[in-house]
């Protein structure tokens, strides 16, 4: 395997960055996520605009490279490695700096491509993941959003991680995290929905959450299929009486929920309508 890192096209045993870089010190820097289905990076416009709004919040943004460039040091990856199905992760730290926690305003950022091939998707694909995911309620908040910017996609994961942690030894795959309000805002690493009455339901961006990509497209497919959606604050309990569960990221897409903190769900006809719909987009971006 070859990775991108700066500029140059490195075998992945010297894919490295500095110890003094600040993504490293202190988790300053973004990335994006994304799946390549067909040699084509999936919604990269959606993506690239995400990374510019998170480099902005961390103060960097003039030291990011025109979208145009961060493509073709994807696509070049993707060459590279002759993958056309692949996971790919874009990271921008604010490079290497003096040790000290204040930043200095001259930036040279660390850019790194990273890749991993997947299996196809679309109509003809298959499943990044082995059944339906199993949810669990973890103590662990989401960190508020006048401490950190919850719609920055950040190298700082300690809450998801932590969050995760707390999944150690139970059957669950993913964990349902709360505000410190204790609204149900997302998972660990994916946006929460669930189906009432044939309404689709999923927390609020003036929560403290990421709204991910996948959500969006989710949203935007549930609309072209006439299917109801509403963004919300909910309280935990909402999710009891629910007919349908899922939850969605960049690696997953979709992903129905058979359990929420050991009650059942049965994959319902709108996690399979949203499905199928999902994989029809993927589909159009193939020969």
């Amino acid at each position: 395997m070859q990775y991108h890192v700066d500029g140059e096209l490195v075998p992945a045993s010297e894919a490295t960055v500095n110890v003094r870089d600040r993504g490293f010190m202190y988790g300053d820097g973004a990335f994006e996520t994304m799946r390549v289905y067909g040699g084509t990076i999936f919604e990269w416009s959606a993506h690239a605009d995400r990374l510019q709004r998170s480099c902005e919040q961390l103060g960097f943004a003039d030291a990011l490279p025109p979208a145009a460039d961060l493509h073709a040091r994807i696509q070049e990856t993707l060459a590279a490695n002759d993958l056309t199905e692949a996971y790919t992760k874009l990271s921008i730290t604010r490079g290497v700096q003096p040790g000290k926690l204040s930043p200095d305003p001259d930036v040279d950022p660390t850019i790194v491509v990273y890749i991993s091939e997947l299996p196809r998707g679309g109509t003809d694909g298959e499943r990044v993941w082995s059944g339906p995911a199993a949810l669990a309620t973890v103590d662990s908040r989401q960190t508020p959003d006048s401490v950190l910017p919850a719609d920055a996609k950040t190298h700082n994961y300690l809450d998801s991680i932590l969050a995760r942690l707390e999944l150690r030894g139970s059957e669950a795959d993913e964990a349902i995290v709360r505000s410190v309000d204790g609204a149900l805002t997302e998972g660990a690493s994916s946006n929460l929905f669930f189906v009432d009455d044939g309404t689709v339901h999923t927390p609020a961006d003036s929560l403290p959450l990421l709204p991910g990509i996948t959500r969006n497209v989710v949203l935007e497919l549930a609309d072209a299929a006439g299917i109801e959606t509403v963004t919300g604050v909910y309280e935990p309990d909402r999710l009891v009486d629910a007919d349908e569960v899922f939850v969605t990221n960049s690696t997953w897409e979709i992903r129905p929920v058979t359990s929420v903190d050991g009650r059942a769900y049965e994959v319902g006809p709108v996690t399979r309508t949203l499905q199928q719909r999902f994989d029809d987009r993927v589909e159009k971006l193939y020969d």
